[in-house]
């Protein structure tokens, strides 16, 4: 091999070269990782949040935040804001030379979950404080009710929309059966099997049954008597009560 000029020439070449390639990522691992190299000036949002307190936010940025703009770590800003409540996910990227770039995603609540807990329209449980007149789920958390139940309430939505009620509470049971409370008071039993037929049923029927019971009912003064509970699980009708 020592004879072999060529090959010692390649050799030391591949040396130099891997000497001065380590010489310069040395170099710019010193510069980068100097205190005053490249110094994060400002952390901007993408977008005011609705439901997270900016002040939150900036306590959770001067507390997580530590480097310049190469080496502040990402990851543990995103982890931190993301346990904020009402924060559904979180995406940070650089802006060079100085800044960093947040855009929140917020929870967007759908309906109150065992009365616990707020389930948004992805059918994700999160925990939150919130005013507002949702509906009401309730299912068994470790089987992932809250999914099936959110989509339900969608489609069942939409079937009531045209008869001016909305469904304001929707509970799914252990043994996943459905029953359904409408905003004028009825409560529909609607069992586990052929639910979207019973419905389609009961609401057909509605405008010439029901709602007419109720028209006639409060006109009488006896709207004590407007029908509280339906029985939907039978094959060709109904029961009420």
């Amino acid at each position: 091999m020592w004879d072999n000029a060529p090959l010692l020439r390649s050799i030391a070449n591949t040396l130099i070269t891997g000497s001065v390639l380590a010489m310069l990522y040395g170099a710019i691992w010193y510069w980068v990782h100097l205190p005053g190299s490249l110094p994060l000036r400002s952390v901007q949002l993408s977008t005011a949040p609705q439901r997270v307190a900016v002040a939150e936010i900036m306590a959770v940025v001067q507390r997580e935040v530590q480097g310049n703009f190469f080496t502040v770590d990402i990851e543990r800003l995103r982890t931190a804001l993301e346990k904020l409540a009402w924060v559904r996910s979180v995406s940070i990227w650089r802006e060079f030379p100085h800044g960093l770039m947040v855009r929140l995603e917020e929870h967007q609540a759908l309906a109150h979950w065992n009365d616990n807990e707020l389930v948004n329209v992805q059918g994700e449980l999160f925990n939150a404080h919130s005013d507002q007149v949702l509906p009401e789920f309730f299912g068994q958390e470790k089987r992932g009710d809250s999914f099936e139940i959110a989509k339900h309430y969608s489609v069942f939505s939409q079937q009531f929309a045209a008869l001016g009620i909305s469904v304001s509470q929707l509970a799914l049971s252990p043994r996943h059966a459905w029953q359904m409370h409408l905003s004028n008071g009825m409560v529909l039993e609607l069992g586990r099997d052929d639910v979207q037929q019973r419905l389609a049923r009961f609401i057909a029927v509605y405008p010439y049954g029901f709602a007419a019971i109720q028209k006639t009912e409060i006109g009488a003064q006896k709207s004590a008597r407007v029908p509280s509970y339906v029985d939907l699980r039978y094959r060709n009708g109904f029961a009420v009560k």
